[in-house]
């Protein structure tokens, strides 16, 4: 097994630089995971993975073998480089360097009654992980970025995904881009805006459904609200009149699945 143990390893600073910065990624088509359930989660998956580095002062044998089922280069790093790639403390001294998905509408393989969540320029990346860690709860079909402000592989999305980043499908576009890939293909879109509005509960989401979510700061774009096929609110009885977006989204969505039947 090959071992490196050098934090100026062309290779680990390479590695470091793909952690740092969402060009390289896209310019690699690679990205950087850490952690046991991340890496067992992308396989599931079906992201190819090419290059495991374990920390043997970390890592259990026994948990390196649980993820031992495919073919890929293995090397052996010492704790101070595993200390330099790694962002956690708690991630079983396992990093893996994997190969990105397109994220392109045409992609997406829909049910005949889908589910799905498209939030608009989520800025905050631990807002995008909590996001997917809630459509994975749901168990929606697809989540849809629209006017994406990050790089969906930024290793903090990632990581606040909990790996949830690999276990529902994934796109992007702009806001023009998914109203129009969601008319086409018959898809109810229910804006969360205050606009012209009506309560969420009242609304039927047993057909084919998108449910759309804003930022708190400046919520959808007009396009929405424009677009929909009706604007919903969640009723609001404290004193403010936004909500984090992953928990409006975590409202929305269960209540649709609710409506069918879980």
């Amino acid at each position: 097994m090959k071992q490196i143990t050098s934090v100026q390893n062309p290779f680990i600073k390479s590695l470091a630089h793909l952690q740092e910065k969402a060009k390289i990624r896209k310019q690699t088509g690679t990205f950087l995971m850490e952690g046991q359930r991340e890496i067992e989660l992308a396989l599931k998956g079906g992201y190819e993975i090419e290059t495991i580095l374990i920390c043997n002062e970390l890592c259990q044998l026994s948990e390196f073998q649980k993820i031992r089922k495919s073919e890929f280069q293995v090397i052996e790093i010492s704790k101070e480089v595993y200390q330099k790639l790694a962002y956690r403390d708690t991630t079983e001294g396992i990093l893996a360097v994997a190969k990105t998905k397109s994220l392109a509408l045409s992609e997406l393989k829909l049910s005949k009654n889908p589910l799905i969540l498209v939030g608009e320029a989520i800025e905050k990346p631990g807002n995008v992980g909590a996001i997917l860690r809630t459509a994975d709860a749901a168990n929606v079909d697809a989540v849809i970025i629209a006017n994406p402000k990050s790089d969906l592989y930024n290793p903090n999305i990632v990581r606040s995904s909990v790996g949830c980043l690999f276990t529902r499908q994934i796109a992007t576009g702009t806001t023009e881009e998914v109203i129009a890939y969601l008319k086409a293909n018959n898809i109810n879109i229910y804006s969360a805006t205050l606009q012209d509005s009506t309560e969420y509960h009242t609304q039927n989401y047993t057909t084919p459904t998108a449910l759309v979510v804003g930022t708190e700061a400046t919520g959808l774009s007009e396009k929405w609200r424009i677009e929909s096929t009706k604007n919903i609110i969640i009723p609001m009885q404290g004193v403010i009149d936004s909500m984090n977006v992953s928990v409006a989204a975590a409202i929305l969505l269960f209540e649709a699945k609710r409506q069918r039947g879980f």
